[in-house]
């Protein structure tokens, strides 16, 4: 069995809820904790390349989790992402070119700190699945669905990814 490089870049999945001030805010990556509370089996490596909401990132931070995937031995990689920007950082690995990996990048609605409302604990454990069964290419999972990285968008409307033409 391959080892699962898993890299963190944030996004709701990570955030925290300050209860007395009602704002979100990053203090530490859920991703062990999430795992360990899982039983998860698997043989996982987890780097923390950022911890920012997705909308800040910018061509530093794609070129950050270009350069990581690129650099990673495992030919399994999960990238735990904010959902506004995922789709773009999506399309940047694919123009990348980066030959030889299956590269699954999922993320959460609601953040994990807010316990069983959350959808990032389901993502997390359908990512890892559908990451261990795909053709080599890049891919976005969320909800239970699997999509190619290039035909997804995200329906803000409704707080879903749909399969674009």
């Amino acid at each position: 069995m391959n080892k699962i490089q898993i890299f963190v870049t944030g996004g709701t999945f990570d955030k925290t809820y300050n209860y007395i001030s009602g704002k979100m805010y990053f203090e530490k990556t859920h991703i062990p904790k999430m795992l360990e509370r899982a039983q998860c089996k698997l043989d996982i490596d987890i780097k923390q390349l950022m911890l920012i909401d997705s909308l800040e990132m910018n061509n530093f931070h794609l070129q950050m989790i270009q350069d990581a995937c690129l650099e990673s031995k495992s030919k399994l990689i999960l990238i735990t992402h904010g959902t506004d920007k995922m789709t773009d950082t999506a399309k940047h690995l694919i123009k990348a070119n980066i030959q030889n990996k299956v590269i699954v990048i999922t993320g959460a609605m609601i953040p994990y700190a807010f316990g069983s409302s959350s959808d990032g604990f389901f993502n997390l454990g359908s990512a890892l699945s559908a990451l261990q069964n795909l053709k080599k290419g890049v891919y976005i999972n969320m909800h239970g669905q699997t999509f190619k990285g290039d035909k997804v968008k995200k329906d803000t409307k409704n707080g879903v990814f749909k399969l674009i033409d």
